[in-house]
């Protein structure tokens, strides 16, 4: 289908206020842009209690719902190619993610790069998950209900920590990956025909790798390209969402269906007319809403 009305709406706005192409901008120009996208999640929805914390050197933002403990714990990883994006970029995420599923969701705020290229945002979304585990009691979560999830970048670590969880523990219920990032070496259709965007370009996409990795050797590491490790078999059930006019769409679909190749459960969330970022579009575009009402019902159903 065409690009959805409500995002065509959406994206002629964001082209009336200007901007340079963000690969064309510094490392602190698309920071401060990614902060200001997050209006357009709409305003915070309450939650019963929001904390700051720290997973031992890494901060995280704990959101617990209404309701009586010991809740499900979601542990959240953000979006924004490893380089941008932070606690305060997907707030309103975490509070409807939180209400919508009945569990604690706890934020990291990995380190970003290019001041920690690869593999330090992976070491720190593993870290984080081994503290939720070890510490679940204080923050009032269940401890062998945990899910990991994120958006892009925070697929894309989520994916890696599962694989890492299956094999060190601790056991996880499910993962949300939402657009994912699974395979940096990636050429697939949807590479091409949205190389463009809307949004989510190629230029861009190349330049938040060339501040992340190392070198070409890291495309090829299953810590960075979770869809090129050798064994599938063993991870939580999945659900991944995919956006139509998405350069990663394909590389989504593909997982979701080698996940369940190896006997994995995987739902796959097509999503027509969309575009890579949707899930924080809550203020503007209808299908935003609903597929956070999708992955909290998920959740609840996988965290029960």
């Amino acid at each position: 289908m065409p690009l959805h009305p409500q995002v065509e709406a959406l994206l002629n706005l964001m082209a009336e206020q200007g901007g340079a192409p963000p690969e064309t901008m510094t490392v602190a120009q698309n920071r401060a842009m990614i902060r200001e996208m997050a209006a357009v999640s709409g305003p915070p929805e309450p939650v019963a209690a929001v904390r700051d914390d720290r997973a031992g050197d890494v901060p995280v933002r704990i959101y617990t719902p209404e309701g009586t403990g010991p809740f499900p714990v979601l542990v959240f990883y953000h979006g924004g190619g490893w380089v941008i994006g932070d606690l305060d970029s997907h707030d309103p995420v975490c509070r409807s993610l939180a209400n919508r599923s009945g569990a604690v969701v706890v934020a990291v705020d990995y380190r970003l790069a290019p001041e920690h290229r690869f593999p330090a945002a992976v070491e720190d979304a593993v870290a984080a998950l081994e503290w939720v585990h070890a510490h679940a009691a204080e923050f009032d979560g269940d401890p062998s209900r945990i899910a990991v999830g994120g958006d892009s970048a925070g697929g894309n670590l989520s994916a890696v920590v599962a694989q890492h969880a299956r094999d060190h523990g601790p056991a996880l219920r499910f993962q949300l990956l939402v657009y994912p990032a699974v395979d940096a070496a990636d050429q697939s259709p949807s590479m091409t025909e949205n190389a463009q965007g809307p949004l989510l370009t190629v230029a861009w996409m190349e330049w938040f790798m060339g501040h992340y990795l190392t070198g070409d050797q890291d495309a090829l590491d299953p810590r960075m390209s979770p869809a090129r490790t050798t064994d599938l078999s063993g991870l939580p059930p999945a659900l991944v969402v995919t956006a139509e006019f998405d350069p990663l769409r394909d590389q989504g679909a593909a997982y979701a269906a080698a996940l369940n190749a190896a006997g994995v459960k995987a739902e796959l969330r097509e999503s027509p007319g969309m575009i890579h970022g949707f899930l924080q579009f809550g203020a503007a575009v209808d299908d935003s809403r609903a597929l956070l009402d999708e992955a909290g019902a998920a959740l609840r159903a996988a965290l029960a």
